[in-house]
């Protein structure tokens, strides 16, 4: 019944739009509904804009030279407004299609200058992230280092839209990616935080009401930084575990779990293709099914720290065992020093949320310690600087490893049959885990070899460059410009390709200067 409920939902909220649209010229008035990650050149937001009479969602690029934009403004601009285009070929990802689930079909580049025009019609989600916004405001004027700032406002307030791209590459070659995405990790802490206050301050007998206004600081807390899957699905299912604790009922937590899936879903069924909430229920349903079995294999939890230490290592190991399908999956790259690293840095996870979420608290009310300023720029340097080194091991980080979706089902089989063998470690749960094993090989192997078997020759488009490349069995050769960016061109065609079409040997070769046409076995391929 519910799964009938959820597709006849879906399908009214498929975003289809079947006008094409021109690329030119146009003068628009938009409002901005968030932030997105710049890139080197431009700040993106999402606008709601209107053109005329007609009222659209978009992408817009404004110069990073422009001063911010913020919730309270109207804005008027002229702006150059074109349509996503689907990629040319299969491997590439589908910036179109990905736009089209939050119901966007325009990009829009901000031509000239704007003008602006103060709102009065704010919605009390508008006000909250204008708040939010004055607060990330705060922390870029505070006198701690960029990195410690961009840190800051990642961890505390989600916001990693100005983070700089070296540190982004330190935390996902290292494997601590998820250290700074609000997770469920942050929610409980905050909400053990206020908890614990609470408790120090009003007696015992009022735990009850205690524990209410805990739940609803940290809905406050989530409303603030925005209703992200991870945090409203950590808000659900700490909010439903405590009310099986009000009513005296044991906690369940797949319950927990599937009611917290359903309420997002309902709310917008596209979130169900999003590569967030895949990973952030997929964890939790690792944690519930390996994270006892393997703390059965550390020592005896018999003090306070060995507990904090040995469960923060176990529930990490579950985490990352269950998600490393879909992580191969989507983003075709591993490391192993993710394992170390961690062991070390995770333990300290809950100290480092505790100190940033006090130091949020104070640059938001503009209160402004030196001395605390200067420790916590201090110990977030000597973080950052634990992660680049672990990510300098280059040869124990993996990429463009290939995975489809057959291998990533038989790869879910063995992370099933894994706790059976940890559990109980017999011929028959041995066995069972070692079948599976091969299944995945055989699987892999055969992929391979259909793959291999295959030639290809394609013409690539990017930006204004082309790239010719010709593939024979598990090699191939790449033709591009010599003015062609080859950093650009590895990471969005290259590095895809290889991944896809499971290839072993990649050559690069240019073409000489002023090439036009290419003629490969008889058949033509133009370049300009």
């Amino acid at each position: 019944m519910f799964f009938g409920v959820g597709i006849c939902l879906h399908s009214f909220n498929v975003f289809s739009s079947e006008k094409v649209v021109d690329s030119q010229n146009e003068t628009i008035i938009f409002k901005i509904s968030k932030k997105l990650n710049s890139t080197e050149k431009y700040k993106k937001y999402e606008v709601v804009a209107q053109s005329g009479k007609e009222h659209f969602n978009s992408i817009l690029f404004i110069s990073k030279i422009n001063e911010e934009l913020d919730f309270k403004h109207y804005y008027k601009a002229k702006v150059y407004i074109s349509q996503p285009k689907s990629p040319q070929y299969d491997f590439q990802f589908d910036y179109a299609k990905y736009l089209r689930r939050k119901n966007i079909d325009r990009q829009c580049y901000l031509s000239e200058g704007f003008s602006s025009a103060l709102r009065n019609d704010l919605s009390w989600n508008e006000m909250i992230l204008q708040k939010r916004l004055g607060v990330l405001q705060n922390i870029d004027q505070s006198k701690m280092s960029p990195q410690s700032r961009e840190f800051l406002k990642g961890i505390i307030l989600a916001d990693r839209t100005e983070i700089d791209a070296e540190t982004v590459q330190d935390f996902n070659k290292s494997g601590l990616v998820h250290f700074l995405a609000i997770s469920g990790t942050h929610i409980v802490v905050i909400f053990g935080l206020f908890y614990f206050l609470c408790m120090y301050f009003f007696p015992v007998k009022l735990k009850n009401y205690i524990i209410i206004l805990s739940l609803i600081f940290i809905w406050l807390f989530a409303a603030f930084i925005g209703f992200g899957n991870s945090v409203l699905r950590s808000c659900i299912m700490l909010t439903v575990y405590f009310i099986y604790v009000l009513l005296q009922r044991k906690p369940d937590l797949l319950h927990s779990l599937a009611l917290s899936a359903f309420i997002i879903l309902i709310l917008d069924t596209q979130q169900i293709f999003d590569v967030g909430f895949q990973l952030s229920f997929i964890a939790v349903l690792g944690i519930f099914w390996l994270n006892q079995p393997i703390l059965k294999y550390f020592p005896k939890q018999d003090n306070y720290l060995k507990k904090i230490l040995f469960n923060t290592i176990s529930i990490s190991v579950s985490a990352q065992l269950a998600t490393l399908p879909l992580v191969l999956y989507y983003f075709h790259q591993f490391s192993f020093i993710s394992i170390l690293a961690n062991f070390i840095i995770v333990p300290f996870s809950e100290v480092i949320i505790v100190f940033s979420f006090l130091m949020t608290a104070l640059i938001a009310f503009k209160i402004d310690f030196n001395l605390i300023n200067i420790v916590y720029d201090f110990t977030i340097n000597i973080l950052l600087k634990s992660i680049h080194w672990f990510a300098d091991f280059d040869s124990l980080f993996f990429e463009n490893i290939p995975m489809n979706l057959l291998e990533v089902v038989s790869l879910f089989v063995i992370v099933y049959l894994l706790r059976l063998a940890i559990l109980k470690f017999n011929d028959k749960n041995s066995v069972r885990l070692l079948m599976a094993v091969f299944a995945f090989l055989m699987i892999r192997l055969s992929c391979d070899m259909i793959e291999n078997q295959k030639e290809e020759i394609l013409l690539h488009d990017f930006n204004k460059h082309k790239l010719f490349s010709v593939k024979k069995g598990n090699r191939v050769c790449f033709w591009i410009e010599n003015n062609s960016n080859i950093d650009k061109i590895t990471k969005y065609i290259i590095n895809p390709y290889k991944s896809s079409r499971r290839l072993d040997t990649i050559e690069v070769k240019f073409f000489p200067t002023l090439t036009q046409k290419v003629v490969y076995k008889g058949k033509v391929y133009n370049i300009n």
